[in-house]
C-alpha cells in the first residue's frame, strides 16, 4: 500500500514509517516539524525508494489538497498532534488548532480525494485515526477500557483529542469516508522525545540531575513498547473493519514509581557511575487532573487482527535504555536545539 502518514517524524509516527518500508509498503510521511519532530527519527529509511517526504501542516488545506494529488495514498494514517499533557495545561488553545481544527482540515483533504459519498462508493481508500486511551478519563483499581467505554476526558489534551475522535466518526456515518480508528495506551521506546517520563528518568539519572516524580508516584499506566504498536497501527490501516475502532494495549501496568525504580535499577547496572541512582527520586506537587489510572481490553484486536504484544515491559525497558546510552547524538541534538535537561526535567510528567 501507499501510506501517507501525518506526524510521520514525530515518536510514534516515525516507528510507523519505519515499519512500513520495512514492510514493503510506500510510505509518505507528511509532518510540519515542530518541536517534537525531529528528521533524524527517519534516517534509517531516507535512502529508501518506497519513503518521501512532505513538509505540510494539517491546518493548510492547500498543501493537503497538493499532496493527496501527487501521491495519491491508498490509505492516510493520521498521527499528526499535540501530545503532551503538561503543555496541554499551560497553553490549551495549540491543542484546540491542530487536533480539532487540523484533524478537520484533513478529513476534508481526505473527503475530497476519495471522492465518495454515503450513496456512492469513492476510490479505495481508507482514513486511520491514530488516538490515546486518556479520552476515556480514569479508571478505579479495577476495570478495563474497551472500545465501547464511554468518552471522559480530563485534560486539555486529552478534550482535544476525543473531539478528533468524534470527527472522524461522524465523517464516517455523515459522508461515509472509509475509516478505521484505534486507542493505545503510553507508548515508550526508542526516539521519545525527551520530555515524556521515561526519557526524563534515563538522563537526569545519567547527569547526576533529580527525577521528578509526581504526587506519591502511585498513578497506574498500561505501557506499550512503540515498536510493538508500529505492527499493530499497520494491521488496524490494511485490515481493520471500515467503521470500527480497535484498542491497542501493552498488557503491561505499572505504578510509575516503579517505571521509574525499575530505570534506576537498569542505570545502575549499565551505567554504574552516579549509582544507586534511586537515590536521585525527588516526588513533586502532582499535576492538576491527573489521572489515577489507564488499562487496555486489547482482546478486539487481538482476536480480529491476531495481534498482540510482543515486547515484555522488563524487556522493553531494557532496550529503552540501552538505546539512550548509545544513541547521545541523538537526544544531544534536541538539546542543541534549546531544550535542555534543566528544562525537561521541570517538567517531568509523571506518563
Amino acid at each position: 500500500m501507499r501510506l501517507l502518514v501525518t506526524g510521520g517524524a514525530g515518536f510514534i509516527g516515525s516507528a510507523v514509517a519505519r515499519q512500513a518500508v520495512a514492510d514493503g509498503h510506500e510510505v509518505i510521511v507528511l509532518d510540519a516539524l515542530t518541536y517534537a519532530a525531529n528528521p533524524a527519527n527517519l534516517d534509517s529509511i531516507a535512502a529508501s525508494n518506497r519513503y518521501a517526504f512532505e513538509r505540510a501542516d494539517i491546518r493548510d488545506r492547500a498543501a493537503l489538497d497538493a499532496i493527496f494529488a501527487r501521491h495519491a495514498p491508498d490509505a492516510v494514517m493520521h498521527l499528526a498532534a499535540e501530545s503532551h499533557v503538561d503543555r496541554s495545561i499551560d497553553g490549551p488553545a495549540a491543542f484546540i488548532d491542530t487536533n480539532i481544527t487540523g484533524t478537520y482540515t484533513l478529513l476534508e483533504a481526505a473527503r475530497a480525494f476519495w471522492g465518495g459519498s454515503r450513496d456512492k462508493p469513492g476510490r479505495d481508500f481508507r482514513f486511520h485515526h491514530i488516538s490515546t486511551d486518556e479520552v476515556f478519563g480514569t479508571l478505579g483499581e479495577t476495570g478495563l477500557f474497551t472500545e465501547t467505554t464511554a468518552y471522559a476526558p480530563n485534560s486539555p489534551y486529552s478534550a482535544s483529542k476525543a473531539a478528533s475522535d468524534h470527527l472522524v466518526r461522524a465523517w464516517h456515518e455523515t459522508y461515509g469516508l472509509p475509516v478505521v480508528l484505534s486507542n493505545c495506551s503510553n507508548n515508550y521506546g526508542p526516539f521519545h522525545f525527551p520530555e515524556k517520563l521515561i526519557p526524563v528518568v534515563i538522563l537526569n539519572a545519567l547527569s547526576g540531575k533529580p527525577i521528578p516524580v509526581y504526587g506519591r508516584g502511585e498513578n497506574v499506566r498500561d505501557w506499550l513498547f512503540v515498536e510493538d504498536h508500529a505492527t499493530a497501527l499497520l494491521a488496524v490501516a490494511t485490515r481493520g473493519q471500515v467503521g470500527e475502532s480497535y484498542n491497542i494495549g501493552g498488557n503491561a501496568e505499572a505504578t510509575n514509581i516503579s517505571i521509574v525504580e525499575r530505570i534506576c535499577a537498569l542505570m545502575d547496572e549499565m551505567h554504574p557511575a552516579g549509582a544507586p541512582h534511586a537515590r536521585l527520586i525527588e516526588f513533586v506537587t502532582d499535576r492538576p487532573g491527573h489521572d489515577f489510572r489507564y488499562a487496555i481490553d486489547a482482546t478486539k484486536i487481538r482476536r480480529e487482527l491476531g495481534w498482540q504484544p510482543s515486547v515484555t515491559l522488563d524487556e522493553g525497558l531494557r532496550r529503552t535504555v540501552r538505546w539512550y546510552l548509545e544513541n547521545r547524538d541523538w537526544w544531544q541534538a534536541i538539546q542543541a536545539r534549546g531544550h535542555t535537561l534543566e528544562r525537561l526535567g521541570l517538567k517531568q510528567a509523571g506518563g
